[in-house]
Order: structure tokens, then C-alpha cells, then sequence
């Protein structure tokens, strides 16, 4: 089988763009090196496996153990690298997904409190997510580790990322600050597309 290797994604805006949010630093960080290694550690396992040459989302639905951990990590980090915009006051969703956001939670303020909540009291390391199932309904989840709604049968929107090397630099071990800030920088014209396709 022909052995394709997976590239490290392009960043949408430059790595200074999302300051002061997530600076510079980070990015360098947690882009440049961790989800760098994420993806030469995945390029190596797989080659000779049955499963080179698939899309990350097959390999994340068919692997386990390290290569799942790798692969989970390059998906996560492939939509939550790509949702972001330089900050904006007054962030919030537009058309058909804030109809559903309010339809569902009542408010968009509502919506963000229940996804903070549910980021905070993660244990551990991991993502918190916006997802929308087979039903068309929003449903919030914990994910552990790499694990990834695609998992459960879920279409993911947006993510939060709540391992510590995603804040840390910025925020120390204040995680609740690092996840109220990330919403001045959520480009929602994405997330809405991802919605909606």
C-alpha cells in the first residue's frame, strides 16, 4: 500500500493574530511543536499499516492505543487551529446555528455558561465540544484525552482545548480565565459553515 504522509496543517493567521487571547508563544508551542509531533509520531506509525493512506477520520475511527492517541490529537488540533479569528468584542454566532444555539439553550449566554462549565470541570486533559448529531440536535460533550465525537457518531463544531500545554504559558493553572477569553476569538463564520455542510 502506498504509504501518504499527513503534513503539518497551515495555520489560517499568523501566529501573533489571536494575541491577546493565545500569544504568540503559545502557538509556537502548541502548534509548532506538539501538534508537530503529533503528526511525525502518526507519519511513523503508519507506515506498513493497513490503514496508511486513509483520511485522519477513518484512522481515528479504526485505530487505538498510540496511533489513535496521534491521529485523535491531529484532528482535534486540525479544527481547533482552523476556528480561530483575531479578537472581536461582542462575539457570537450568526444565522442558522445562533437560531439553533437559542432554540435549544435559550441564549447564546446560556449555551456559553453550560460549555464553560463543562470545560472546567473536565478532570484531567482533553477537549470540550459543540457537536451536532444524526438528528440535526447541538449536543455539548467531554472528551478525554484525543477522543474526538466522531467517536460517538457526532458531526464536531467547535472545540475548546482544555490540555494544560494549550494554556498554560498564557494562564498558568487558570483554566476558567483561559476558557472565557477563547470566545472573543471564535471565527463563528466557520463554525456556522461546518453547521450548515
Amino acid at each position: 500500500m502506498e504509504n501518504v504522509t499527513f503534513e503539518l496543517m497551515a495555520l489560517p493567521y499568523s501566529e501573533d493574530a489571536l494575541e491577546p487571547v493565545i500569544s504568540r508563544q503559545t502557538i509556537s508551542f502548541h502548534y509548532g511543536k506538539h501538534l508537530q509531533a503529533y503528526v511525525n509520531n502518526l507519519n511513523a506509525l503508519l507506515k506498513d499499516s493497513l490503514l496508511a493512506g486513509l483520511p485522519i477520520e477513518e484512522i481515528v475511527k479504526k485505530s487505538e492505543g498510540g496511533m489513535l492517541n496521534n491521529a485523535g490529537q491531529i484532528l482535534n488540533h486540525n479544527l481547533y487551529f482552523s476556528q480561530f479569528t483575531a479578537p472581536q468584542a461582542d462575539n457570537r454566532p450568526m444565522g442558522a446555528l445562533a437560531e439553533a444555539i437559542e432554540r435549544q439553550y435559550g441564549s447564546f449566554e446560556a449555551f456559553r455558561d453550560e460549555f464553560q462549565k463543562k470545560g472546567v470541570a473536565l478532570f484531567g486533559s482533553g477537549w470540550v465540544w459543540l457537536s451536532v448529531d444524526a438528528d440535526g440536535r447541538l449536543v455539548i460533550t467531554q472528551e478525554p484525552n484525543a477522543s474526538n465525537p466522531i467517536l460517538h457518531g457526532l458531526k464536531p463544531l467547535l472545540t475548546f482545548d482544555v490540555w494544560e500545554h494549550a494554556y498554560y504559558l498564557d494562564y498558568q493553572n487558570r483554566r476558567p480565565d483561559h476558557l472565557s477569553a477563547l470566545w472573543q476569538i471564535v471565527n463563528w463564520e466557520e463554525i456556522g459553515r461546518r453547521y450548515e455542510e
